[in-house]
């Protein structure tokens, strides 16, 4: 199973996610709203990765210290408070499930929340 597999694996089980591409990059949404991008190689960059949505700043900058070979802050996403997870070699695949989850929870309308989420 391919990285990308694997992503959409995870995202497609999460409620209303819709699969369509964005600047040229497969992303998934809720609501229109997008909460993950998957990448490879983007810009040349040679990094395959999936960026998914974080809290605020704060939270970004402390992943990104926290786990600086996992976390990085990628091109044009970053700006808003996004990080990438790395998928290459080793991925913690668990990790990478429960980041996108968590943007998931970030992204969903308010009525699936109120119904319990994920």
């Amino acid at each position: 199973m391919t990285p990308l597999d694997r992503v959409r694996a995870i995202a497609t089980l999460l409620p209303e996610t819709a699969e369509r591409e964005s600047h040229g990059q497969p992303s998934f949404f809720v609501a229109d709203r997008m909460f993950a991008q998957f990448r490879d190689d983007h810009h040349g960059d040679g990094l395959t990765v999936v960026c998914v949505r974080t809290s605020d700043a704060d939270e970004q900058a402390t992943l990104m210290e926290a786990v600086p070979g996992v976390y990085r802050r990628p091109a044009y996403l970053g700006a808003s408070g996004w990080v990438s997870l790395d998928l290459g070699g080793d991925a913690d695949w668990a990790l990478v499930e429960d980041r996108i989850a968590r943007s998931w929870e970030l992204s969903e309308p308010r009525r699936l929340l109120e119904a319990g989420g994920r």
